[in-house]
């Protein structure tokens, strides 16, 4: 596969990956991800043309500042990703910030939706979830080297269990690497001061969101102990949109690599409802 480009409405180049053929599901990563968080899922979804967008800042796209680092621009790239590919609507998996995005799309252009898969997201996002973001985004970690870190995963990481060696390294070798000065970030470290700026904010109300997402066919894939989206939103989730497909993914914290048999489970329901 080869990392495209296109420009977006302000100038920015964006990098995307498109492969396959069939259905078009668009992948929305998380905050400091890009669109390689979805190389674990990807064997299993061959059948469908898999879109993964890096966000500005992220990835192979262009880094444009913390002003420019948000759920609503990253949206508008999104909807312009789906223009400069002459598509009119597409099926979207979001992890975490994509979810947040894909929620966002359902309520300004849901006529653009095929439907939506939430990966460990919804409405209401947990304080302590948050708190464990701010400690780490857009710094460096303190492991000088990728095998360190790798041994040092498995315990900053609690929720995470039976998880092999060769999991842990590939997928800390999609967020950082390694310089003769240590491990670096592979995204701007200005996404900090964006995250900042949302987190000292008063709370938003996202149940509207959620709502907006009626009549679309709904999946929502939670890690068991996810310190991000509680049981109880889950449940009140399940209670609005009684027909949403659900997996609680056990032995996964925030967020679950979608590839257990769980999530695919759900993720194969949902797209037969599409």
């Amino acid at each position: 596969m080869t990392l495209q480009h296109f420009t977006a409405s302000d100038g920015a180049r964006i990098a995307y990956l498109d492969d396959g053929e069939g259905r078009p599901l668009l992948c929305l990563a998380g905050l400091t991800r890009s669109g390689t968080d979805f190389d674990f899922i990807a064997p299993h979804l061959t059948h469908l043309r898999l879109i993964r967008m890096d966000y500005r800042g992220r990835g192979g796209s262009e880094w444009t500042g913390a002003a420019t680092y948000t759920v609503e621009r990253e949206a508008r790239d999104a909807l312009e990703l789906l223009d400069h590919l002459g598509l009119h609507r597409a099926a979207i998996l979001g992890t975490s910030r994509g979810g947040l995005i894909g929620m966002a799309l359902a309520a300004t252009v849901k006529d653009r939706l095929m439907g939506l898969c939430l990966n460990d997201i919804g409405p209401v996002i947990e304080r302590a979830g948050l708190d464990k973001i701010k400690d780490y985004v857009g710094r460096n970690p303190a492991a000088r080297t990728m095998d360190g870190l790798v041994e040092r995963l498995p315990r900053n990481m609690p929720g995470f269990d039976n998880i092999p060696a060769d999991r842990w390294q590939a997928f800390a070798e999609r967020l950082y690497r390694e310089t003769p000065d240590g491990l670096v970030i592979r995204y701007d470290p200005e996404l900090r001061t964006s995250f900042l700026q949302a987190f000292e904010g008063p709370p938003a109300d996202l149940w509207p969101l959620f709502d907006a997402c009626a009549d679309l066919p709904l999946a929502l894939i939670r890690g068991a102990n996810s310190d991000l989206l509680s049981g109880d939103t889950a449940a009140e989730m399940r209670r609005r949109r009684p027909d949403m497909i659900f997996a609680d993914v056990p032995d996964r914290a925030h967020v679950p690599f979608l590839d257990e048999p769980q999530a695919l489970d759900a993720l194969k329901a949902w797209l037969e409802m599409l």
